[in-house]
């Protein structure tokens, strides 16, 4: 039981949220490749390396450089097992989104750093907040010339409601971009070596309190904007808190490009020391601990005819309690008074819910089996 508890609470499950082209699907990308799961990161639009990316295997998303259903994709970093679910960022496509946010332990929020919050961005921050999801925000595309850096924290407030910490701080944007400042470590952290991106790269730790090596890295005024930035932050930023964090009052902020890798590790990490292991769900049955015995899991999705030559539908499913093995059958309860055993509840929109499944001493009979896909997390109904 101790190995199977252990199991459960290394296990981090979030979903990645913003407007079109802010960047998802390349960070998404750079979390794989730091997890190890692929040994080159690919691109959206699949120019710079002739590899495109994971997450996006329908031929349409190849082709438009865009998200348009939501993917599972799982890597292992740091004794975690990582669940990550990319969504569509198209509002054409933000039922699916919708959707999948229900499975979500957390969010990490990607914003533009051209064009800080838009609209797409405000519909899902709402969502997260109905459904209690703790959001962690990180300001992409520091590479590009960017808004100012304090706008863009306000710009967060104002607009979306909720009180922002940094945890580190970009130094220049566009071509000045020279890394960014770890407020934990007090360093300035550089990169090299990421060939485009498509490499881990090498980081470099430069403590702030050697201000000489610190000028000689990036510069003079680089260096006197930064100390000048670094005790107005310390002064006027909030107070980081976890309990604000996991409540959903407080998030905290990461700057980086996701294209160059600048960021994107020191983000993980962070993400990784602050999330929580799978927390109870709640039923018409009181709180389901993920630590039962009994296995139980709602389908938050389903999609069809992905593959042209075969009929075929996929279940996607959260598991909230137990274990899902190969083989293994479920029952899919139909939310009628007969039947015996209890339910969960499945997502049809931010608001509506339908009935699922869950795992009980009774017969399977009739029942269609459900075994496990090749993606993780997935099933599939056999007719």
């Amino acid at each position: 039981m101790s190995n199977y508890t252990e199991e459960i609470k290394r296990r981090r499950t979030f979903a990645i949220i913003s407007h079109p082209d802010a960047g998802k699907t390349t960070l998404t990308e750079k979390f794989l490749l730091y997890g190890g799961a692929i040994n080159l990161a690919g691109s959206v639009k699949g120019k710079a390396t002739a590899r495109h990316a994971v997450s996006d295997w329908m031929e349409i998303e190849k082709e438009r450089g865009i998200s348009v259903t939501s993917s599972v994709l799982q890597f292992e970093y740091g004794g975690y097992c990582i669940n990550i679910l990319d969504t569509p960022g198209h509002q054409d496509f933000s039922e699916d989104t919708y959707r999948t946010l229900m499975a979500a332990d957390s969010a990490v929020m990607v914003i533009d750093a051209s064009k800080g919050v838009e609209a797409p961005t405000r519909k899902l921050f709402k969502v997260c907040v109905m459904r209690k999801i703790p959001i962690f925000t990180f300001i992409n595309k520091m590479d590009r010339d960017a808004n100012d850096t304090f706008d863009l924290l306000d710009e967060i407030e104002k607009e979306l409601g909720i009180a922002t910490c940094p945890l580190n701080w970009p130094i220049g944007s566009g071509k000045e971009f020279k890394g960014v400042y770890d407020r934990e470590k007090k360093c300035v952290i550089s990169y090299s070596g990421t060939e485009k991106g498509t490499r881990e790269g090498t980081a470099t730790e430069l403590p702030v309190a050697e201000e000489g090596r610190l000028r000689e890295a990036i510069g003079d005024g680089a260096a006197d904007k930064l100390l000048e930035e670094i005790e107005l932050l310390d002064g006027a930023s909030a107070a980081f808190d976890l309990e604000q964090v996991r409540a959903g009052d407080l998030t905290p902020v990461c700057f980086g490009s996701a294209l160059t890798n600048f960021g994107v590790e020191i983000f993980l990490q962070h993400f990784l020391n602050m999330t929580t292991a799978p927390l109870p769900r709640k039923a018409d049955v009181g709180l389901i601990d993920p630590v039962e015995n009994a296995f139980s899991a709602f389908v938050f999705k389903i999609q069809a005819n992905m593959n042209k030559a075969h009929r075929d539908r996929v279940a996607f499913m959260r598991i909230c309690s137990g274990r899902f093995d190969a083989n293994m059958e479920v029952r899919h309860v139909q939310h009628t008074p007969e039947t015996s055993s209890a339910c969960l509840t499945r997502g049809s929109s931010p608001s509506g819910t339908r009935s699922v499944c869950r795992r009980k001493n009774f017969s399977t009979r009739g029942s269609p089996p459900l075994r496990r896909s090749t993606l993780p997390g997935c099933g599939r109904w056999i007719p």
